[in-house]
């Protein structure tokens, strides 16, 4: 999504703004978004979020909105890990509110309800989701975690 207007800056001071704006001025947002005939945005995920195996989009929020469906599921969260085959593949970090939920029952969540390249190849347990100070995921340190296991 790319936004101009006069709420909007124009640039940033003393670096190359090539990367941050069109040619025709407008901010790069980095969301990924689309609009439809009556001019309502949808927005799907970050860019920087996006996980793309075998050459497939895959948005976190449309995986993690699935797990969360889970009534044993408190939270999750979803992010990209590299894959020698696929570029890329999905890892779920996912907070228990019941014990016994284990791996299989989310894969079978999932392949029930998404194609088989957003179903997550990784599922980790965890006991709580890395937030900023208000309550944001901080999915930068999840997949810090994950490139360190």
């Amino acid at each position: 999504m790319c936004i101009k207007g006069d709420n909007v800056i124009t640039h940033y001071h003393n670096i190359d703004n090539t990367t941050f704006f069109t040619a025709d001025g407008y901010l790069k947002t980095g969301d990924i978004a689309s609009m439809n005939e009556q001019g309502a945005i949808k927005i799907y995920d970050r860019k920087k979020d996006m996980i793309i195996v075998s050459g497939f989009n895959v948005y976190p929020n449309e995986v993690e909105n699935i797990i969360e469906e889970h009534p044993k599921v408190a939270e999750c969260s979803v992010v990209g890990i590299d894959d020698k085959l696929q570029g890329q593949s999905v890892k779920a970090y996912v907070v228990k509110s019941d014990d016994s939920l284990n791996e299989d029952d989310i894969k079978a969540l999932c392949q029930a309800n998404l194609a088989a390249y957003k179903c997550p190849r990784h599922i980790e347990f965890i006991d709580e989701l890395p937030k900023s100070t208000v309550g944001k995921i901080l999915r930068h340190k999840l997949r810090k975690l994950a490139h360190e296991a």
